[in-house]
C-alpha cells in the first residue's frame, strides 16, 4: 500500500510539473463596452498575474490591525479580493466599517472624469457613502470622527495626473490631523517598469499635479505613500501613522494586467498604457476618444487630415464629449501591438507635435483655461510646442531633474527594478 500511494504521488508530481501555466484573465471591458469583441484578447506569459496576490489578499498581514476598532474605508470598484469587494470581505470576516469613502468616479466607478459625485448609501450593506472629490477632496473632522483605522485600497495606473494619488495625499493628511492610523493595501502599477516626463514645478500645484514627481513616476500607491510621508510633502509637515501591505509576486520588471477597468474611460490595458501620453490632450482642443468605445485610444479634431474618422456621442462616463457629434479626423491606436507599446518605457510626444504642428493653430490649440500646464506641471511644454521644439530636445530638459527624482524614489521603493 506505501509503495502504491508512492507511485501515485510521483505520478501526479510528474503531471502537475507538465501541465501548462493557467492563461491570464483577459482584461474586463468597460460598463460602457459591452460587446467583447472590442478588447482585445492577450495571451502573453509576461502578464504576471497567476503569481501575484495584491495588498487586499494578504488578510493575515492587516486583518489584525482592525480588529476590535471602528473602520473608514477609501476604495472604488477595483477594491477587490478576486470577485468580491473588499468591504463584503471585511465585514464577513466580523471588522467594524462605518463608513465608505470614494474618489473620482464614485465607489462604483461610472462617474464621469471631473463630474460631481454626492454622497450617498451603498444598497448592498447600507454603508453611509463620502465622497472624495469636488468640494470635499479632503475628508472632513467630522466626517472621520470615531474612526480608528482608514483603510486605502485602489488601484492605481502610476501617472501624476491620475487623481487616486491625490485622494492619497489628502486621506492621508486629514487622517494625521485626527490621529488615525492608514492602512495602505498595495496594488501593482502597470506603468511602473519605466520612470519618464517633466517635473512638477513650484506654483502648478492642482488636484491633477501635488507633488513635484514626473509624469510617470513608476511608483506603486504604497510606494508613493511613503513618499508622501518621508518627504514631508503632507501639511504642516505632518506625517501620518502609515502600514503598507505590499504585493508578493510583483515587482517593476512584470507587467500586471488589470482585472478590472480602474476607471470608465480607461477600459483595457492598451488605454492604460498610452493613457501617460495622450492625456496631454485634454488640455487642448483635440479629441482623445472620450464618448467612443475607445476613450484614450484614438485621437482626432475636425480640422485634421486623415482617412480615420469617429465621431464623439454621450456614454457612460463621458457625459458631454468635447466635440460631441462632430466629424473628427485623426489617428486611431487601438489595434498598435500592445506588447511593443508596453516595451518601450518611455513618453511619446510625438502625437502631440503633429497634431498642434497639422491644426496651424497657434495659441488656440490649447483651451484657454491653460490646463495644459497643471497636466504638464509647468508652462514648459506649452512654450516648446509653440516654438517648434523637437521631442528629442524637450526631452533632454527632463534629464537632469529625473535623474534626481529617481534617486530620491529609490528610497521608498518596495519591490525591485
Amino acid at each position: 500500500m506505501q509503495r502504491f500511494n508512492l507511485i501515485v504521488f510521483l505520478f501526479v508530481l510528474i503531471s502537475c510539473a507538465a501541465s501548462p501555466e493557467k492563461e491570464p484573465q483577459t482584461f474586463q471591458p468597460s460598463a460602457n463596452n459591452e460587446d467583447s469583441s472590442l478588447v482585445k484578447e492577450i495571451e502573453d506569459p509576461l502578464y504576471c498575474n497567476d503569481k501575484v496576490k495584491v495588498g487586499a489578499e494578504r488578510l493575515d498581514e492587516y486583518v489584525s490591525l482592525l480588529e476590535g476598532k471602528k473602520i473608514g474605508v477609501v476604495g472604488n470598484q477595483s477594491s477587490l479580493i478576486g470577485d468580491i469587494h473588499l468591504v463584503d470581505t471585511l465585514m464577513s470576516l466580523g471588522i467594524e466599517i462605518k463608513k465608505v469613502f470614494s474618489p473620482e468616479h464614485g465607489f462604483r466607478g461610472k462617474a464621469d472624469a471631473g463630474e460631481h459625485v454626492n454622497n450617498e448609501v451603498d444598497q448592498k450593506t447600507g454603508l453611509p457613502i463620502i465622497s472624495l472629490y469636488g468640494n470635499n477632496k479632503k475628508p472632513k473632522k467630522e466626517q472621520l470622527s470615531g474612526l480608528d483605522v482608514l483603510v486605502f485600497d485602489i488601484q492605481d495606473v502610476g501617472v501624476r495626473f491620475y487623481t487616486y494619488i491625490s485622494t492619497l495625499h489628502y486621506v492621508m493628511e486629514a487622517a494625521a490631523e485626527q490621529g488615525i492610523q492608514v492602512v495602505v493595501l498595495d496594488r501593482p502599477n502597470p506603468n511602473g517598469h519605466y520612470v519618464d516626463g517633466p517635473i512638477l514645478k513650484d506654483g502648478y500645484t492642482s488636484f491633477v499635479g501635488m507633488h513635484q514627481v514626473p509624469v510617470v513616476h513608476g511608483m506603486t500607491v504604497g510606494e508613493y505613500a511613503q513618499m508622501v510621508n518621508g518627504e514631508f510633502w503632507l501639511a504642516d509637515s505632518i506625517q501620518c501613522d502609515l502600514t503598507v501591505v505590499a504585493c508578493k509576486g510583483w515587482d517593476h520588471t512584470k507587467f500586471y494586467e488589470l482585472p478590472i477597468a480602474p476607471s470608465p474611460n480607461l477600459p483595457n490595458m492598451m488605454s492604460v498604457y498610452l493613457y501617460p501620453q495622450l492625456c496631454f490632450f485634454e488640455g487642448t482642443v483635440v479629441s482623445i476618444g472620450r464618448g467612443t468605445d475607445f476613450p484614450f485610444q484614438i485621437i482626432g479634431h475636425p480640422g485634421y487630415e486623415s482617412e480615420f474618422s469617429f465621431v464623439p456621442q454621450p456614454n457612460e462616463g463621458a457625459g458631454h464629449p468635447k466635440l460631441e457629434g462632430e466629424t473628427c479626423f485623426g489617428i486611431d491606436l487601438h489595434q498598435e501591438d500592445l506588447r511593443e507599446l508596453r516595451s518601450k518605457g518611455t513618453l511619446n510626444l510625438t502625437y502631440m507635435i503633429d497634431f498642434y504642428s497639422q491644426l496651424g493653430m497657434g495659441e488656440d490649440f490649447f483651451l484657454s483655461n491653460n490646463f495644459i500646464n497643471l497636466l504638464a506641471g509647468s508652462d514648459q511644454l506649452k512654450k516648446q510646442l509653440i516654438k517648434g521644439v523637437s521631442e528629442e530636445d524637450i526631452k533632454a530638459t527632463w534629464e537632469g531633474d529625473l535623474e534626481l527624482f529617481k534617486q530620491l524614489r529609490s528610497d521608498y521603493l518596495l519591490y525591485k527594478e
